[in-house]
């Protein structure tokens, strides 16, 4: 077994009206419990990087527990830069050995988009890894992106079409109402589903059949995670995620792939403090970060049958 790209991922999930998990790693307890989770359920995983990631634990010892991950399970495994800011960042982890890249030319004129997300495809499709962009602005914080409400727009149906064909680029992260970071929502939560059916209209109309969309910023924030976290020492008030019903509607329609970063990280967090809590005279990582794997196994399995709604990767 080797790493894949989401090609065939996505052909999938487009055709059964479920959407692939992408997860962001970190380090191996991460990285194991979002495997074990997708084991039992032999669904198909994306394990995506940001570029602080990248920074904090090097892409050659990611790409090689990703690898050993795929030994390990036998499942369908893309390795993923999430937000690659720059050619330069996207080249590097495809010489790595990352099986698709992400370019985030969002915060761009739009042309200037367009010129750097082709180049990145240009020289990505010659090694044969995939590419994904952004058209459109979301929102919130999650380590390098940085948007303020009043700088978020909504992704415009065609533009998306021009962007596809000018670019060449295989899936299109779109905003729709999503957000990063832990505290999404103020008021009422609402996704623009009529948007993003337009754009799957016109794209369908121009010529590309079951085009693949993705949601960023999707974490539901699990209010148990923060209820724990705030039980054992936190202060995390008000965060509010994406509801769950919400996420499974866009699986259903043209959404692909659903990003998922907070709610791994309010796990990890809310198993770390309540394992220190009560046992304040622990001092072996492997008590406090093996609880955080387990909870991640939990949660993933959650997001599997609750959100995604994936099917066996290995039909």
């Amino acid at each position: 077994m080797a790493l894949v790209t989401t090609k065939k991922m996505f052909e999938k999930a487009f055709k059964g009206h479920y959407s692939i998990g992408a997860f962001n790693i970190n380090n191996m307890e991460i990285i194991q419990g979002i495997v074990e989770g997708c084991k039992k359920h032999n669904s198909a995983v994306i394990l995506q990087v940001s570029k602080s990631a990248l920074k904090y634990a090097h892409p050659l010892y990611i790409k090689n527990m990703v690898e050993a991950a795929v030994e390990e399970t036998g499942l369908d495994i893309a390795l993923h830069l999430d937000h690659g800011p720059s050619f330069e960042v996207c080249k590097e982890c495809i010489e790595y050995g990352f099986t698709s890249v992400m370019f985030d030319g969002s915060h761009l004129d739009y042309e200037e988009n367009i010129a750097k997300t082709k180049e990145i495809v240009d020289y990505a499709h010659a090694k044969g890894i995939v590419v994904e962009a952004e058209l459109g602005k979301l929102e919130g914080v999650e380590d390098e992106v940085k948007v303020a409400a009043g700088n978020a727009s909504y992704t415009d149906p065609d533009q998306a079409v021009d962007f596809v064909k000018r670019t060449g680029v295989d899936s299109l992260a779109v905003a729709i109402g999503t957000s990063h970071g832990a505290y999404k929502f103020k008021g009422e939560a609402k996704l623009d589903f009529e948007r993003l059916q337009t754009i799957t209209d016109k794209l369908e109309s121009a010529g590309y059949h079951n085009y693949p969309i993705v949601l960023h910023g999707a974490s539901s924030v699990d209010q148990k995670s923060v209820a724990t976290c705030n039980e054992f020492g936190g202060n995390i008030k008000g965060a509010k995620g994406i509801p769950v019903e919400m996420l499974r509607k866009a699986s259903s329609m043209a959404v692909c792939k659903i990003n998922m970063d907070t709610d791994i990280r309010l796990a990890v967090t809310a198993a770390v403090r309540k394992s220190l809590s009560e046992k304040p005279d622990a001092f072996d990582p492997r008590g406090y970060l093996g609880a955080a794997r387990e909870d991640i196994v939990t949660l993933v399995e959650k997001k599997i049958t609750d959100v995604l709604g994936s099917e066996d990767s290995m039909k």
